[in-house]
């Protein structure tokens, strides 16, 4: 059973998110404050953060961002706020969200939503050879996608639920020139209002951690291309 942390400072919205949560069969922990959440996420992690922004405490915003400079911290955050700005969501996904909700939402829609980012969590593309290295000019990098593992130049790269998704996609075609409109179907299996820009926030995000924008090319006008060489079993 998948744990589910809630941060929500209504009273009336947090009691209805936890019990639908938990007639839909997950573990659902609420929290009114930043500070209680913060206290047993130290210890405890969940499987995943329904996050409010506006709280009595602080900020969602800043909270998600303390929270993802621990490397430790590799669950997934989704973002539930009435700041329905094309802005807000660029800056919750640049912060490192796999997903942001506008307020009012259906229960239905938001388990729905929670049990896409925790099925891309399991996914495995690639079958029985989990580890493939590919190399493009004097860059090395190792991906194991049954383990979730991606390395660049010997450094580890930690990638969010959602970034994964879209990098493992891109991978997978390699030099095959993908479309926006491909990564949004194949990427983030739901129904959305996501824009063409916060698709473009993801690839940022990815080529950022991956300290090299070699990897993933922009075909302008159409969409990104994975340009490398593969070389089979790590070799």
């Amino acid at each position: 059973m998948e744990t589910i942390y809630i941060i929500e400072d209504n009273e009336t919205i947090l009691d209805g998110i936890t019990s639908y949560l938990q007639l839909s069969g997950f573990l659902a922990k609420p929290f009114s404050n930043l500070k209680d959440a913060e206290a047993v996420i130290q210890t405890n992690h969940p499987d995943l953060l329904l996050l409010d922004i506006m709280l009595p405490d602080g900020d969602g915003f800043s909270f998600a961002g303390k929270l993802k400079k621990d490397t430790s911290n590799s669950f997934p955050i989704v973002f539930m706020t009435a700041r329905d700005s094309e802005s807000d969501k660029i800056l919750g996904f640049e912060l490192g969200a796999d997903d942001y909700i506008v307020k009012p939402f259906s229960p239905k829609e938001l388990v729905m939503r929670i049990r896409a980012i925790l099925r891309r969590t399991s996914i495995n593309q690639i079958g029985d050879d989990s580890l493939i290295c590919w190399v493009n000019d004097n860059n090395t990098l190792l991906c194991d996608q049954k383990r979730h593992i991606l390395t660049v130049n010997n450094n580890t790269v930690n990638l969010t639920v959602a970034e994964w998704k879209i990098f493992t996609y891109l991978l997978n075609n390699n030099e095959i020139v993908i479309s926006r409109e491909q990564i949004l179907e194949q990427c983030l299996d739901y129904s959305s209002d996501i824009s063409d820009r916060i698709i473009d926030t993801h690839i940022k995000n990815i080529r950022f951690k991956m300290c090299s924008p070699v990897w993933i090319k922009t075909i302008r006008g159409y969409g990104y291309v994975f340009s490398a060489k593969k070389l089979e079993g790590g070799e």
